[in-house]
């Protein structure tokens, strides 16, 4: 069953995450492969992952920051970003500075644990696809983006609050 939402629909997800890897020699494993990779992974292995045959994005860890990934950022087509837990909201912020400071276009993908009670609260981030914790029901979960109507606060998918809106 498909557990990827992307821009308000199920979707196949093309991109496989390479979560535990010693070195360059898993690329080998996965040769035609689009991988999302740990941002720690991506600044060791640089070089090689530049000779993969597929397309590469970088996950990033609550704990690590936007900033982290430089220049390059202007060329991932995908930066996802982990929730370990659900409770985790480090990478809410991560998402919003991605799309205002840095003014990333791509998708930002939510992976980890990704529950349907989340799903409107990321989308409001900034996050566009949600690769959705292995026991949720990703019908129900479409859902989720139509739990409120209205929001009160400004976000990246409403800029102007509420009160200005009148």
């Amino acid at each position: 069953m498909q557990k990827l939402i992307k821009n308000g629909s199920l979707a196949d997800d093309n991109w496989t995450i390479l979560k535990a890897a010693s070195g360059p020699e898993v690329l080998k494993a996965v040769p035609r492969k689009n991988l999302i990779v740990p941002l720690q992974f991506w600044k060791s292995f640089q070089d090689d992952l530049l000779d993969h045959n597929g397309s590469i994005a970088i996950w990033l860890d609550s704990h690590e920051q936007a900033e982290q990934i430089g220049d390059d950022l202007k060329d991932m087509s995908l930066i996802a970003l982990n929730f370990p837990v659900f409770s985790d909201g480090r990478s809410y912020s991560n998402a919003r500075e991605l799309r205002q400071r840095f003014e990333y276009k791509g998708e930002i993908r939510a992976i980890g644990d990704v529950l349907r009670d989340q799903l409107y609260y990321m989308s409001r981030c900034g996050f566009d696809s949600f690769d959705l914790r292995h026991d949720q029901d990703a019908q129900l979960c479409l859902e989720a983006f139509s739990d409120f109507k209205t929001a009160y606060q400004s976000s990246i998918a409403e800029p102007v609050p509420l009160f200005r809106r009148r």
